[in-house]
């Protein structure tokens, strides 16, 4: 390190540039603010936002704070609001003690760009301490040839508060010798004297106890009593006097313990035990942390604690000198601290930056203060740090430095620096301190993020609650600090027709895929999305994989019912001869369902009929057939109820109804119901005829396609007949739809289906034996017929009524 001589030009540069820097602002007047002692914390003080002409969010962005003096804490800025609020409650008294005014100052730091604003809070007294006398009892030794109007001091009573709130008055009990007079000295301190109104008779009245009451201006005011015994005495007329009214004695503040202060000395006209005189204090203004002790033979004032010019500069005490008779004297002693050299240097950072990039030009390191707590040539300072760093010191207002690099710096050269400010104030001796400051520098991003896996696949079921997680892809980063920051993000979908904004989201911070909307595994079962990983360093670097969402069905539709048709204008009515024998098929449910797998198997059941035990409903395949013969006692008109049920959990419903008529064979007339007006008979008639005529077209197509497929499912087979080729498997019936000749159906047909399972999500026939190789095949047959079915009931429509 470079010895202190040879540096002292450079020092001497920096000091002269903070005179100046002083000089400047020594015309800024800091602003003022006042507050009451006590006040509750986070009460308002004042709105720094207005009174800087900032708005609210600039003191964020600047990064203000507030510093006070002693780096107390009484204060805090909020940056939301722009308010100056109380961080704790303030003790007028702890803070100032009978010093008035009562002023806290602080400065308003703005770093960004530096800016710094000097203010005052004024704390303002409250009548919080009531009047106290320093002894619970006073006794005074009057002699009886007093003459009248003699007065009598009397020790005042002592009262925290400051102003108004202080002692204000005295009064005394009622008596018929005394009253008292309330003085006021050139500090503005009053005192109590006693005055003698009628002569006094020792022989008459040996002794008198008065009560002294010392009252407060505050509101309500408060008051203390003392009680005065008076000793009624023989003559004594010369009381003490001091050779002085005042003394004023300097103390250094390092003085020893034991230390002569000042002797205040007394003398007395009187001889004997009244001219003896006792030294006493009467008051002082630090009587809890009283450093004086005075000897009350020979009046010498001596150091009992050490003193603190930096805590308490002055003291002041009233000396009183009693003689033997009672009679008594008072001066004043005003003892002045000097300071002296015995504090060291103090440093507080404001902000600290590291680390700092390798490849960044001048840069500010650190903001930071120093202060001294002596005072004069004591407290001025030379901030300093060592050669060999390539960073240098830049003097501020207000005591504030920044430390700040001289260029860029080089990782690779030097990734680490201890940085050593030293502190050296000019007061004798000199006094030093030293504060170390580690500053780190970062890499560049060299590394881009790294997926764990090149694909992920991921399940959700439809119909989900929106903003659902239905899984997470996660990257890594071998960087350090924001350079290993991975955000994760959607990339635009290879497919333009695809609603990726509106289907999935990605959270930025921890790649949580959620699920923006509920899905129908009807319209999409599937689909693939890219996700990205960005660093967050400079430049930025990324990589990519890809999401594969596959959609699970749920049982989310009811069965539709497609015979019969449910949105007719008129019901269609199914004829049944009274000639059937029992398990004549009279006419057959057709349903479907959009779900897939169990969720699309049906079963039928009869709900409710007009006649029960006379039909019943086969529950594999829909198929109403009757139960016993019929005989002329069953009504015409009959109504069957059928529920359709899948095979899903929870399972879905939906309900037909049936309108059977029983005729005495197909030759008959269709006879008019019964609630009908003959005016509709024919048409009616029409009605029934049109859907005999709808049913016989549907079961004609059904048949020419099973047809068509089972001949070419039976020539890839090669080995096995129709009969054969149509065998089911599964756990039901295979024959889930046999409609005979005899019905309202004109053209006979047989046909048999088996049971799907699901293989993969696609829904595929038992094999070998089956009809459909894939889903494709189902659905365009399912189509046909609801097509067939809806273009012949418009048909139907046209014709009627």
């Amino acid at each position: 390190m470079e010895p202190t001589g040879e540096r002292f030009p450079e020092q001497r540069q920096v000091l002269i540039l903070l005179l100046l820097l002083e000089v400047a602002l020594a015309g800024w007047e800091p602003r003022r603010y006042s507050v009451m002692e006590e006040a509750e914390r986070g009460s308002f003080v004042a709105n720094l936002a207005n009174d800087l002409g900032l708005g609210v969010g600039e003191l964020a962005e600047r990064g203000a704070r507030v510093v006070s003096e002693d780096n107390e804490q009484g204060l805090q800025l909020d940056l939301q609001t722009g308010q100056l609020i109380l961080n704790e409650k303030l003790d007028r008294e702890k803070l100032c003690g009978p010093t008035e005014p009562c002023i806290m100052h602080f400065q308003v730091l703005l770093k960004k760009p530096l800016e710094i604003f000097r203010a005052e809070l004024l704390v303002r007294d409250i009548n919080d301490h009531s009047p106290e006398f320093p002894e619970r009892e006073m006794t005074l030794k009057i002699p009886e040839t007093s003459s009248l109007g003699t007065v009598f001091p009397l020790k005042k009573a002592r009262d925290l508060d400051v102003g108004s709130n202080n002692v204000q008055n005295y009064n005394i009990s009622p008596n018929s010798h005394f009253h008292v007079s309330t003085r006021t000295q050139g500090d503005g301190r009053k005192y109590p004297e006693l005055v003698l109104d009628t002569e006094l008779d020792r022989e008459e009245q040996a002794e008198l106890r008065l009560t002294l009451t010392a009252v407060d201006g505050g509101s309500p005011p408060r008051s203390g009593t003392v009680q005065i015994l008076i000793l009624v005495l023989d003559v004594n007329d010369n009381a003490p006097e001091f050779a002085q009214a005042l003394y004023e004695v300097q103390v250094s503040e390092n003085s020893p313990i034991g230390s002569l202060v000042v002797k205040v000395s007394a003398r007395d006209l009187d001889t004997g035990p009244n001219g003896e005189i006792s030294y006493s204090i009467s008051y002082s203004s630090q009587e809890i942390n009283e450093p004086f002790e005075l000897s009350s033979l020979s009046g010498e004032i001596r150091l009992i604690k050490k003193l603190d010019f930096e805590t308490i500069s002055s003291y002041d005490l009233d000396i009183e000198a009693s003689d033997g008779g009672g009679l008594s004297g008072k001066c004043s002693v005003s003892v002045k601290v000097l300071d002296v050299n015995d504090n060291f240097p103090e440093l507080s950072i404001s902000s600290l930056t590291s680390p700092i990039p390798e490849n960044s030009p001048e840069t500010e390191v650190a903001l930071f203060r120093i202060r001294d707590r002596d005072s004069g040539e004591n407290g001025k300072m030379i901030c300093s740090i060592q050669d060999g760093v390539p960073f240098k010191l830049k003097p501020s207002v207000e005591n504030f430095y920044r430390l700040v690099t001289e260029g860029a710096l080089d990782r690779e050269n030097r990734a680490q620096y201890n940085i050593t400010i030293t502190i050296t104030d000019l007061g004798t001796p000199r006094l030093k301190t030293e504060h170390c400051i580690t500053v780190l520098v970062s890499d560049v991003n060299d590394n881009a993020p790294a997926f764990t896996q090149t694909s992920y696949t991921l399940f959700v079921r439809e119909n989900n609650s929106p903003a659902l997680h239905i899984g997470s892809v996660s990257a890594t980063d071998r960087d350090s600090g924001t350079n290993a920051q991975v955000t994760y993000s959607l990339l635009p979908p290879q497919d333009p027709h695809l609603p990726l904004a509106s289907l999935v989201s990605i959270n930025t911070d921890n790649g949580h895929l959620f699920a923006l909307r509920s899905l129908d595994y009807e319209t999409l079962r599937e689909f693939e999305l890219r996700v990205g990983a960005t660093d967050r360093g400079s430049p930025e670097l990324s990589s990519e994989a890809l999401v594969r969402v596959l959609v699970l069905d749920a049982n989310d539709n009811s069965p539709f019912v497609l015979y019969p048709l449910q949105n007719g204008s008129a019901p269609c009515t199914e004829l049944v001869p009274r000639a059937a024998e029992p398990g004549y098929l009279v006419t057959k449910v057709v349903a479907v369902d959009g779900d897939s797998g169990q969720n699309a198997w049906l079963s039928y059941q009869l709900l409710k009929a007009t006649e029960p035990g006379l039909f019943r409903v086969w529950a594999h395949n829909g198929e109403v057939r009757t139960a016993r013969l019929l005989s002329e006692r069953d009504a015409a008109k009959h109504r069957l109820a059928v529920l359709v049920k899948d095979n899903g959990e929870p399972p879905l419903s939906a309900t037909t109804t049936l309108h059977l008529l029983l005729v005495d064979g197909f030759s008959q007339p269709y006879l008019p119901l019964p609630e009908a007006a003959p005016a509709q008979a024919q048409a009616d008639s029409l009605t029934v005829y049109l859907v005999v005529a709808l049913a016989s077209v549907s079961s004609l197509f059904l048949l020419s396609v099973l047809l068509f497929v089972a001949v070419r499912l039976c020539r890839r087979s090669r080995a096995a007949s129709v009969g054969r080729c149509l065998v089911p498997k599964g756990p039901f019936p295979g024959h889930l739809v046999d409609v005979s000749g005899t019905g309202t159906l004109s053209q006979s047909y047989q046909y048999e289906t088996s049971f799907l399972h699901m293989e993969k999500n696609a829904l595929i026939f038992q094999e070998p034996k089956s009809y459909f190789k894939t889903m494709t095949d189902l659905e365009y047959l399912e189509k046909s017929i609801t097509s067939s079915y809806q273009h012949s009931h418009q048909k139907v429509k046209k014709n009627l009524p």
